[in-house]
């Protein structure tokens, strides 16, 4: 990457103040002609990762992401035996087919439709006491009935399913032949295993799974800086081999000491990442430490509060580049987590050579994230969200402490409690998400004619605008609020 004019490197830069210039075109399909797949050694095939918040990631969250080549991760306030339930369950999900959501004959109207929500599909399957599939239920399906009537006695046409293996455009044909949109998938003694949905077909079609070494679903987790070995060490017997250690502010002691202890009792087997920085001096301390990866976060907008109310930061761009490019001498990487917002956000630290990117709110107002769906008076859906330096958190992360030294605690608490995140109606799932991001991504490197992301980064030629020149960019000149 290069700025049209050097004197710009030497600036402190936000993303609204730069952009990508256009270069020569000469391809047919963004989609064949570019390849979106990170050069780093996280097996992912799309640079984007999950925030490792509470209200995010959790076990849906997981397996769908990693099912498209993005990678999750587990949350470090998670206990111990909530990890490892987790990673054996996505261990044991399938590669191509969603899990599905599953009822018997006792179970009620009102009870599937608490759960619908819980999966993108918004189907639930009714089986019988063999676990054999009987009927398959969408909303649509439902909200004719009465709320406490039995599913069982709800009849419906010729349940079509389909036996282990079918292929995507086969698949595709026949839920399109018979009007339906998801595809129950059975074994050979015809129980219940999987599911599969009309878009999905396409889906698989494009994307491929982030796998780990014994080609099953991977994973990272993350852990406190402080007695975390005990984990660390069951988590690598569950075949975890991605490690987060995680505190907001890594300049100190007690995070070398960590790495340190880290590799001392677990080598080099494991990848391990930390964070957070925003200098090239500190990214080169921490890989010097032995870490592989460094995180550049500046507690930018969202739910962060950090920023505003101690004046302590950077402007994004120049931290990702200033990083990046340090990241890269010693030959290792670097993520950015900085509220991404928009598709723009992802191609701009691309050119600025971050590896990944991470996103947390935005997830948080999908179906898969961990929170359950609430209605507000209008019966729109929302979910919860908190800062992970919230009071929230924090009495959540410290319940078996007194109610003295909790009250402690939350004087110097940080970021928003609890903020309404309303779901969009082209977002309420990660499905939506990757087809956004990845489709205007590979539209940005076909502007600039770089078939694969390193491309990307050393064809842009970035410019720096003024306040009206991205004024003028906006929709009808307006500034989204």
């Amino acid at each position: 990457m290069k700025f049209s004019n050097p004197d710009f490197a030497k600036q402190e830069l936000t993303f609204n103040d730069v952009f990508i210039f256009q270069n020569y075109f000469d391809w047919k399909s963004r989609l064949k002609d570019t390849d979106i797949t990170p050069n780093s050694p996280l097996w992912t095939t799309i640079p984007i990762i999950s925030s490792n918040m509470n209200q995010v990631t959790g076990k849906r969250m997981c397996e769908t992401l990693a099912r498209y080549g993005w990678l999750w991760i587990l949350p470090q306030d998670m206990s111990i035996e909530k990890m490892i339930d987790i990673v054996n369950h996505v261990k044991k999900a399938h590669l191509v087919y969603d899990t599905p959501l599953v009822l018997t004959k006792n179970n009620n109207v009102r009870e599937a439709l608490w759960i619908i929500n819980k999966r993108a599909h918004k189907a639930v399957i009714l089986v019988d006491d063999d676990f054999k599939p009987i009927s398959i239920f969408t909303p649509n399906d439902l909200e004719k009935y009465e709320q406490y009537e039995l599913l069982w006695n709800i009849k419906k046409n010729k349940l079509i399913i389909w036996e282990n293996w079918i292929s995507n455009e086969d698949a595709f044909n026949l839920m399109i032949e018979n009007n339906i949109s998801s595809l129950p998938i059975v074994n050979i003694l015809w129980k219940l295993v999987w599911i599969l949905t009309k878009w999905n077909t396409i889906r698989n079609s494009i994307y491929k799974p982030t796998l780990d070494n014994k080609w099953r679903l991977n994973l990272w987790v993350a852990l406190w800086i402080n007695n975390f070995l005990d984990k660390a060490k069951r988590l690598i017997e569950a075949w975890v081999n991605i490690f987060i250690l995680d505190t907001a502010h890594w300049y100190q002691k007690s995070m070398i000491k960590a790495i340190q202890k880290f590799r001392l009792n677990f080598w080099d087997s494991p990848i391990l990442i930390a964070w957070n920085v925003m200098t090239s001096d500190w990214t080169e301390e921490l890989i010097r430490a032995w870490a592989n990866w460094v995180k550049v976060w500046i507690w930018p907008w969202a739910m962060c509060t950090t920023r505003m109310i101690t004046w302590v930061w950077r402007p994004q761009f120049s931290a990702i580049l200033d990083c990046a490019k340090k990241a890269k001498e010693m030959w290792w990487f670097i993520i950015w987590d900085g509220w991404i917002r928009d598709p723009r956000d992802l191609s701009l630290s691309m050119v600025a050579w971050a590896n990944h990117i991470m996103i947390g709110t935005l997830f948080t107002w999908t179906f898969e994230s961990t929170w359950d769906i609430f209605y507000d008076i209008d019966w729109k859906m929302y979910k919860k969200n908190y800062g992970m330096a919230s009071k929230r958190a924090v009495s959540l992360r410290n319940s078996e402490k007194t109610a003295f030294k909790i009250a402690r605690k939350e004087i110097f608490v940080e970021w928003i409690s609890d903020s309404k995140i309303y779901l969009k109606d082209w977002l309420k799932s990660v499905w939506n998400i990757v087809d956004k991001f990845t489709t205007w991504l590979r539209s940005a490197m076909t502007y600039i004619w770089a078939k694969t992301l390193d491309e990307f980064y050393d064809k842009a030629i970035v410019w720096v605008q003024s306040s009206a020149w991205y004024f003028e960019w906006t929709p009808h000149w307006k500034i989204k609020k």
